[in-house]
């Protein structure tokens, strides 16, 4: 657990209508959930991301903020985000880590546990 105790909660969903089976194109959307358990206000500032596709392709993404926004999140506040990737793949895990400061200016970084993105019911 990190120092600031920060809860990562993700969900994910296959998005049919995005997708081109043919083309290896397979569109996922994850809304994550940044909980602060901590005493303290926290700013998220940058978002790194490692994106593996079942063929062990890696994608990196890095920048500010999380669409668009560098969200304040207060003691006890959640902060809710959907956001997207495409795939190669039908299936393929996403992880990485937040980076974000405390209203004190200590700088730390969150990690975000490993998640699946699997079209639904595929056998593997």
């Amino acid at each position: 657990m990190n120092m600031y105790n920060i809860d990562i909660q993700v969900k994910t969903h296959f998005i049919a209508t995005h997708s081109d089976e043919a083309a290896n194109e397979y569109a996922f959307a994850y809304t994550i959930t940044i909980t602060n358990h901590s005493d303290v206000t926290v700013q998220l500032l940058k978002r790194a991301w490692k994106i593996t596709d079942a063929d062990h392709k890696i994608t990196r993404v890095a920048g500010d903020g999380v669409v668009g926004e560098q969200p304040h999140i207060a003691p006890g506040e959640s902060y809710s985000y959907t956001s997207g990737t495409v795939l190669a793949t039908p299936i393929g895990t996403m992880e990485g880590f937040y980076s974000m400061v405390s209203n004190a200016g200590d700088h730390f970084d969150v990690e975000i546990p490993s998640f699946r993105l699997a079209i639904p019911n595929i056998i593997h």
